[in-house]
């Protein structure tokens, strides 16, 4: 994945808010069976700010490579669902990365 373009950074972005959505299958029992809230917190946190960067990136490479209606839809929806950014980066961005490289 090449950081220098912006499908690259969108790719990594993918990577690690989906990494942040799952890592709430761990947090949540912790705060909600455990009484442990603080890594809820963390995760929380971080998650919020790589979903709203992913969905900014997202808008931004929807304009550079002229997506239609379903890449765009699919790529932004893809956020709300577990696994989502992840089957978005093999079906949608790696292979406009592989157009534009």
């Amino acid at each position: 994945m090449n950081l220098k373009t912006p499908i690259g950074r969108l790719r990594v972005l993918a990577i690690l808010e989906g990494v942040s959505f799952l890592l709430f299958a761990i947090t949540m029992p912790l705060k909600y069976w455990f009484q442990i809230p603080e890594p809820n917190l963390y995760v929380g946190m971080t998650h919020g700010w790589l979903f709203i960067l992913y969905v900014l990136f997202c808008i931004q490479n929807i304009f550079i490579h002229g997506w239609g209606i379903k890449a765009s839809v699919l790529s932004l929806g893809a956020s709300l669902v577990p696994f989502g950014t992840f089957y978005a980066d093999a079906k949608i961005f790696k292979p406009q990365q592989k157009i534009t490289a």
